[in-house]
């Protein structure tokens, strides 16, 4: 998926790969900004994402904090990551939501300048993944992923049922407790 962000004038792409192996995070990171120098770049574990939304408002939020000169870290690409974890610490921040050696899945995004940019990069990221399989259901809240995600970030029964409009909306509900949490980031100093 790609979007362009109209108040930033960015192309925001997100997607997510399967069965990924990466020896050495580090290395593979270096060689990431090696080849795209000029893209914004971050990637997570896909287990724990609710929904390409929950990553759409972790970027709106970042770019608002830089914006408003209120980020937390000197980079675009960690201030993702940090509002998409809910987190002040970048070392929490990757623990959560980060990518290790032992990740499988892992979503990607990428902002740029052009939608042709945001694209190459996408198909870039791809190659130096070993083109493994592009699979954007990664992304949404499986039965499986459900209880994880409460579980990280701490999504207690009394707001689960506060949020709960009605049946078979269990799914729905968790992607907006984890978005009002991307969002009330901004509120803590």
């Amino acid at each position: 998926m790609i979007k362009r962000l109209e108040e930033s004038g960015k192309f925001l792409g997100i997607t997510a790969f399967k069965e990924v192996q990466i020896r050495d995070v580090e290395e593979f990171f270096q060689a990431i900004n090696r080849e795209l120098p000029n893209i914004t770049v971050q990637f997570f574990n896909a287990d724990y994402l609710a929904g390409w939304e929950h990553i759409y408002f972790a970027v709106l939020n970042a770019l608002t904090a830089f914006k408003n000169k209120v980020n937390i870290s000197n980079k675009l690409a960690v201030e993702i990551l940090l509002y998409a974890s809910a987190q002040r610490q970048i070392r929490k921040a990757i623990e959560l939501l980060g990518i290790t050696s032992k990740t499988k899945n892992v979503a990607v995004v990428v902002l740029s300048d052009s939608q042709k940019e945001a694209e190459i990069a996408l198909e870039k990221i791809s190659e130096m993944l070993g083109a493994v399989k592009r699979d954007n259901e990664l992304l949404e809240i499986t039965d499986e992923k459900f209880w994880k995600i409460r579980k990280l970030f701490n999504v207690t029964d009394e707001e689960f049922e506060a949020e709960l409009e009605g049946e078979g909306l269990e799914k729905q509900a968790l992607k907006d407790l984890i978005i009002e949490r991307v969002a009330l980031l901004a509120t803590q100093r």
